[in-house]
């Protein structure tokens, strides 16, 4: 098979993917068609979209190329009328999200080197066609996005996907590049769901880490030291025996000290 029209065949599943998958965002918020279509197309084509209005270099791909559009909105209409929720169908569309992250992670590098770019710019123009329109789903839904953390790991797998991207055509190999990534997300992103692997989601302090390793002055509670100021009060030996003990070197009181 030709290895265009396989990555073709890859790239519309995944319009098709996110645009059920918006749909089901609409449908557990009891949004109505209008809800569904927005959602369906921010899903399927956000990220896309966000990389051609950045590269402004011609017509944002979605609206020239006419599988982009109707997959998205047929998706998003299908999704107004069935649900989704079965398991074998909730598990095609995971695998259908997986094989989209690398194909567009992958896309996106490649449109950055295309147009000029170097490559950082070009990875970050991968992992925003691949992570973006599922943000602005979850942003328009109210919801934290999932790439937030908390979630298995999805970003990173965009991250690793357009940087061998970058790399593999920067030596010519464009075409293994974008099989390579569409096989690494695709595996890792489904194995990463299996294991739940996710980042870590709270931030370190070094400065405060560092701190702990010096010893610090001890401090009673405030309610024992109420206790000792008024045992102080109460017993006058008691609060002479603790103005010794707090100055141990006075010749004043180290007397009276040996005295007990």
């Amino acid at each position: 098979m030709d290895p265009d029209l396989l990555f073709r065949v890859v790239d519309v599943t995944g319009v098709i993917a996110n645009g059920l998958l918006g749909a089901a965002a609409a449908r557990r918020h009891n949004y109505d068609i209008i809800g569904f279509f927005v959602l369906g197309g921010a899903s399927a084509l956000g990220g896309g979209l966000l990389r051609d209005m950045m590269l402004t270099r011609d017509f944002p791909v979605a609206l020239t190329d006419p599988w982009y559009l109707s997959g998205a909105f047929g998706a998003a209409f299908i999704g107004y009328f069935f649900t989704f929720e079965h398991k074998w169908t909730r598990r095609m569309l995971v695998l259908a999200d997986a094989l989209a992250l690398g194909c567009w992670s992958a896309t996106g590098a490649s449109k950055g080197l295309t147009a000029g770019l170097g490559w950082f710019p070009a990875i970050f123009l991968g992992v925003v066609t691949a992570v973006c329109g599922g943000m602005i789903r979850d942003v328009l839904c109210k919801e934290t996005p999932a790439i937030f953390g908390g979630k298995p790991i999805y970003a990173t797998l965009a991250v690793v996907a357009s940087t061998q991207m970058v790399i593999w055509q920067t030596y010519g190999y464009a075409t293994i590049g974008m099989a390579c990534a569409i096989i690494l997300c695709s595996v890792f992103s489904l194995i990463a769901r299996r294991k739940k692997w996710i980042l870590p989601t709270h931030a370190y302090d070094l400065a405060s880490t560092a701190r702990g390793h010096w010893p610090r002055k001890q401090r009673f509670p405030r309610d024992r030291r109420r206790r000792i100021r008024h045992s102080a009060h109460s017993h006058p030996r008691t609060a002479e025996h603790q103005r010794v003990c707090e100055h141990p070197r006075d010749p004043e009181h180290q007397n009276h000290k040996n005295s007990y």
